[in-house]
């Protein structure tokens, strides 16, 4: 039987596509340059804690190599960070150099009252690396980095104290200090946990990245572990929460309300979607003629981000 010539030349279908609703990423963390400034509006963080913070700066700058030195020599003296940092038979002179280098930085930064974006994603990072995600992979259990802001400080009244500081400026100053490093410490604890939860999963699927996302990202490719019952928005919400410059370019703020029905309230929630001419292709498939961000991924399959123009 011949096939009607009219019929070849009728234009292919257009596959259907799923709707907006399901291109749509939820439950992502706080951006953290947002959430730096979220708390530190929270912490009250006033001209006054800053002036009188100010007034101790010098005399701690005067005393930040002791500081630096004196903590490390104490993390190697406790055997448990000992443990944690590979130090139980003798100290790593390479590593110990690292770590001082990056405790400088951070010290020098704080002195300087920095509450820039790019320290709020510097703090972010730092957390990450305390997950395990370092150079050296080390994994260091918050509860440690947590005391340790707590003995940065109290090393900062001491200091105080040995300067002969009028005990009026040195309470004013611990007061501003206090809710400084709290804040920062909530940074660090963001980015520990969104890298923790990068890890959890039976099997990792790889989201590669193109175009101008490549030179801002630590790595062209982020394997991200899920559970057997994970989809695409799983794989997506750790990984846009884990790269939050990878959020800022490739995603906007799509604002919902949803009706509780304990409220008389609407409840106002954002949510996420792909910023005009962005792509996420699965295996090589466009996500809309799929399942949408609801579609499942398996082992073997591979996500890729793409922005507009290819």
């Amino acid at each position: 039987m011949l096939t009607d010539w009219k019929t070849l030349l009728q234009p292919a279908a257009t596959p259907p596509t799923v709707g907006e609703e399901q291109l749509r990423f939820q439950g992502l963390e706080p951006d953290p340059v947002d959430e730096w400034q979220r708390m530190l509006r929270f912490a009250a963080l006033g001209p006054a804690d800053w002036a009188a913070m100010a007034e101790t700066v010098e005399p701690l700058f005067r005393r930040g190599t002791e500081l630096v030195v004196n903590v490390y020599d104490y993390l190697s003296s406790v055997p448990e960070t000992a443990a944690i940092l590979g130090w139980e038979e003798f100290v790593d002179e390479a590593h110990l150099e690292e770590r001082r280098r990056f405790f400088t930085i951070w010290l020098a930064r704080t002195l300087g009252m920095d509450t820039s974006a790019e320290f709020a994603d510097y703090l972010f990072r730092a957390g990450i690396i305390h997950a395990g995600h370092g150079p050296r992979r080390i994994h260091v259990p918050h509860a440690y980095v947590r005391v340790s802001v707590g003995l940065v400080l109290s090393m900062f009244a001491d200091y105080m104290r040995d300067a002969h500081l009028p005990g009026e400026t040195v309470a004013k100053a611990m007061m501003g200090w206090n809710k400084y490093l709290s804040v920062q410490l909530n940074q660090m604890e963001l980015g520990y946990k969104v890298a923790r939860e990068l890890d959890e999963g039976t099997f990792r699927v790889p989201v590669i990245v193109y175009g101008l996302l490549r030179p801002k990202m630590p790595q062209r490719e982020t394997r991200v572990a899920v559970h057997a019952d994970a989809t695409v928005h799983e794989v997506m919400r750790k990984f846009f929460n884990y790269h939050p410059v990878a959020r800022r370019e490739a995603l906007e703020v799509v604002w919902e309300g949803h009706e509780k029905p304990d409220s008389l309230w609407m409840e106002v929630v954002p949510t996420y979607r792909l910023k005009h001419g962005w792509r996420l292709l699965v295996n090589g498939r466009e996500m809309e003629y799929l399942q949408g961000v609801q579609t499942p991924v398996r082992a073997d399959d591979r996500l890729e981000l793409f922005p507009p123009g290819r």
